[in-house]
């Protein structure tokens, strides 16, 4: 099928590219020029794993392009979905770039004679399709979904750092429709797939995406606010309690005699609390939707109020054992919201830096992927090193910030002989089953003394 992708960020380009590599034509669209040539050079725009191989392989093949022809590249093909960004607009969801982007593709139709479907791919909250999107593309066209145009939504189920994993081989594949007509010729994009499909209603499609995301906040949070408990009780370990909790076989499963470690259980695990493109801007625009329905959301409320106070309270938590950061020098490692990823949108990781440097220490950081980024961020209140080695030179402590499993092959040995400190504070518990040398001080959540 020839198909068009409006938006060329992780979803967009992730969704174009794997398309592309199971045979279908498909034509990426985005308004900045310099990230259309980066495509069509054959060269990501961001950091995915594996994507960059699979980008060069499409492009070379000619079954990818990019332009920013919006107009063409719509009236050249069959399907076009909407992949532009959501972001949180104090505490709501800006549908700004969706309703231009719908404009966009109403007027391309205005002319074109042959079935179309338009499918939305971004985030958005129940209601967002068969309302503004619906009515931009029907003022703009001159035409009615339903008669020569199709409307569905697909809402995306992929992981940063294991997205393209994610898409070629999903748990289920959703799809919204306007009409059993649009829906069957948009299924035809997965034909393809071995998985669970569903076809349902569009604003059961756009609610399942945020019942996803709600959940794993929730299982977030309930595993930090028993962390921040355990580190106010002595001899307490909640990893040590979290295994332990895993162990119910309602969580872990025994299939043919083995107990089987469902990918859910790593929500359930202390942490510094959720961040990156999705959760917290998911959840707001959860909340902010059921205070326009006037539905209370009082659990939600303190999934979001438990994951705002914890990066502060793990700070408060590391100074009370180790003593003020005022006028020490701190090495952090990892930046990222988690490992995998480029990503620096609503990283704890960020936090914790402005929250050390804040309370008066001097910090040098160090991102597998991510410290170029960073300047855009600290610009020059912190020393930018090229290895992690470097980052923790002369340092009084070493924090990790993101779980990048580089951190466990890192000579620590040399890590102790470099420092001038000794202490370790892991906010990640990325180190967890790391034997550290002797004179080194581990410093890890989750744990009372």
């Amino acid at each position: 099928m020839k198909l068009s992708i409006i938006g060329t960020g992780y979803v967009g380009l992730v969704t174009g590219a794997c398309l592309a590599s199971i045979g279908h034509d498909v034509t990426c669209v985005d308004a900045i020029a310099a990230r259309v040539d980066r495509i069509n050079r054959a060269e990501t725009p961001f950091f995915e794993p594996g994507l960059a191989n699979l980008v060069n392989d499409v492009v070379s093949a000619g079954k990818l392009t990019a332009t920013t022809d919006l107009e063409s590249a719509v009236k050249s093909t069959d399907i076009t979905l909407i992949a532009v960004g959501t972001p949180d607009h104090e505490g709501h969801i800006d549908l700004s770039q969706i309703e231009a982007a719908s404009t966009a593709i109403g007027k391309a139709l205005c002319s074109k004679s042959t079935y179309h479907v338009v499918a939305v791919k971004s985030t958005v909250v129940p209601g967002t399709t068969d309302g503004p999107v619906r009515r931009a593309i029907e003022n703009a066209s001159g035409k009615t979904i339903g008669e020569n145009i199709g409307l569905c939504m697909n809402p995306e189920f992929l992981r940063e750092g294991t997205a393209v994993d994610d898409f070629m081989t999903p748990d289920r594949i959703i799809v919204g429709a306007s009409d059993p007509a649009a829906g069957e010729f948009f299924m035809g994009l997965y034909q393809s797939f071995d998985c669970p499909k569903v076809q349902v209603t569009l604003r059961n499609a756009e609610f399942t995406k945020y019942a996803s995301n709600a959940l794993l906040a929730t299982l977030i949070s309930f595993s930090n606010e028993l962390a921040k408990l355990s580190e106010a009780t002595p001899d307490t370990d909640l990893e040590t309690i979290m295994d332990g909790l895993h162990l119910d076989k309602r969580l872990s499963p025994i299939v043919n005699g083995k107990q089987i470690k469902p990918g859910i259980l790593s929500y359930l695990r202390p942490s510094s609390g959720y961040g990156g493109s999705c959760l917290p801007k998911d959840i707001a625009a959860l909340r902010a939707y059921a205070r326009e329905q006037n539905v209370a959301t009082p659990l939600l409320n303190a999934v979001a109020a438990v994951n705002d106070a914890r990066t502060v309270s793990v700070i408060d938590m590391a100074e009370s054992r180790i003593g003020s950061f005022n006028g020490r020098k701190v090495g952090v490692l990892g930046l990222a919201f988690k490992s995998g990823t480029d990503d620096l949108r609503y990283s704890p990781a960020i936090t914790l830096v402005e929250q050390i440097r804040h309370r008066g220490a001097q910090v040098s950081v160090f991102d597998p992927v991510a410290t170029e980024l960073a300047k855009q961020i600290f610009n020059n209140t912190v020393t930018y090193a090229k290895s992690a080695m470097s980052a923790l030179e002369g340092c009084d402590v070493a924090v990790i910030g993101t779980g990048w499993p580089e951190w466990h092959s890192l000579d620590w040995n040399k890590v102790k002989r470099v420092m001038h400190g000794n202490v370790v504070f892991d906010a990640r518990n990325s180190l967890r089953g790391v034997q550290l040398p002797g004179g080194l001080v581990h410093l890890r959540i989750g744990t009372g003394l």
